[in-house]
């Protein structure tokens, strides 16, 4: 395998300078790249990338550029090197636990996404008020009583938290997670949190996006 700038890893970089942006286009990077891992791809320019990404050259080196490059010019990258590298670069050479706070459709769509497993992620609970839930199970994965969040937390490690909640009950159950030590939300209910700033909330509005595509339809 070539050298590929291995010496020039993320951990040398300040990752808190590095724009929303381009965080944003990481895990497309890292999608295509376990593609043509899967396909057999050896090595590949950035010219090939950039038009299987329809995104310019410059910018995926640009982009690449932020966390060391790790190409080697008249070489292009070692797709399975590169490919291994975005992944610990978004962190999912750990173990990243995730319960869910809200056990109805949305919640058990959730749990029931088995590309999680492949990525990296683990969901080892689900939380809820209803008692028609508490005691099922969602491909393996318990639905407890939101009363015993606490202890659970206690007992595990939970790197996330989603929520899959109404907007009138997310705000509280989230500032209950900040209190049990949880530091990252992944934020289903239509509302957004006031939350304290050290709190890394991922927002995934889904009337939101369908309100953009239909603004993209009705004003071509």
């Amino acid at each position: 395998m070539p050298d590929n700038n291995h010496g020039n890893h993320s951990d040398r970089i300040n990752v808190k300078n590095i724009s929303p942006a381009v965080i944003k286009r990481l895990p497309r990077y890292y999608r295509y790249l376990g593609d043509l891992l899967r396909n057999g791809v050896v090595r590949i320019s950035s010219n090939e990338l950039s038009n299987r990404m329809n995104v310019t050259a410059s910018q995926f080196r640009q982009d690449l550029n932020n966390f060391g490059g790790f190409g080697q010019q008249g070489y292009g990258y070692n797709v399975e090197f590169l490919y291994h590298e975005m992944g610990r670069i978004l962190g999912l050479e750990e173990k990243n636990n995730i319960i869910i706070i809200g056990a109805g459709n949305l919640g058990q769509a959730l749990a029931n996404n088995q590309e999680f497993d492949s990525n990296g992620f683990s969901i080892i609970g689900l939380f809820d008020v209803n008692p028609r839930l508490i005691g099922m199970t969602v491909r393996g994965v318990e639905v407890y009583d939101i009363d015993m969040l606490e202890s659970f937390i206690r007992d595990h490690e939970v790197k996330i938290a989603a929520l899959t909640l109404p907007k009138t009950k997310a705000p509280q159950v989230a500032e209950r997670l900040v209190e049990l030590g949880i530091r990252a939300i992944w934020n289903f209910a239509p509302v957004d949190l006031n939350l304290p700033e050290d709190i890394m909330i991922e927002n995934v509005h889904l009337t939101d996006s369908i309100m953009t595509l239909s603004y993209r339809i009705h004003n071509q």
